[in-house]
C-alpha cells in the first residue's frame, strides 16, 4: 500500500468536507479502511508543509506525488484512496 499524506487546516471548510468524505468512503467501501493517511495540519507543522509544493488545502499526496489540490468531491476522495491501494 502506498503512503498517503493529507495537508489541511483545522478551520478550512473544504478540509472538513474532505475528512468527512474520507470517513464516508471508508464506511461505504471496506477495502478502503486499510488506507492510512498521515494528516499534516500545515499551521502546526510548517516545516513539513514547506517541504511540499502546493498552494491550496486540502492537498493529497500518494507515494510522494501530488494527486489532488483544493476543493474536493466524494468521488475524488475515493479515487485518491484507491490510488493508495494500487
Amino acid at each position: 500500500m502506498k503512503p498517503v499524506k493529507l495537508f489541511y487546516l483545522k478551520n478550512c471548510p473544504f478540509c472538513r468536507k474532505a475528512l468527512r468524505y474520507v470517513d464516508e468512503a471508508r464506511a461505504a467501501h471496506p477495502e478502503l479502511a486499510a488506507v492510512e493517511i498521515e494528516l499534516v495540519e500545515e499551521s502546526e507543522q510548517p516545516a513539513v508543509a514547506d517541504a511540499y509544493d502546493y498552494y491550496y488545502v486540502p492537498t493529497f499526496y500518494v507515494d510522494g506525488a501530488k494527486v489532488h489540490e483544493g476543493g474536493i468531491y466524494p468521488d475524488e476522495v475515493e479515487a485518491v484512496l484507491r490510488k493508495a491501494l494500487g
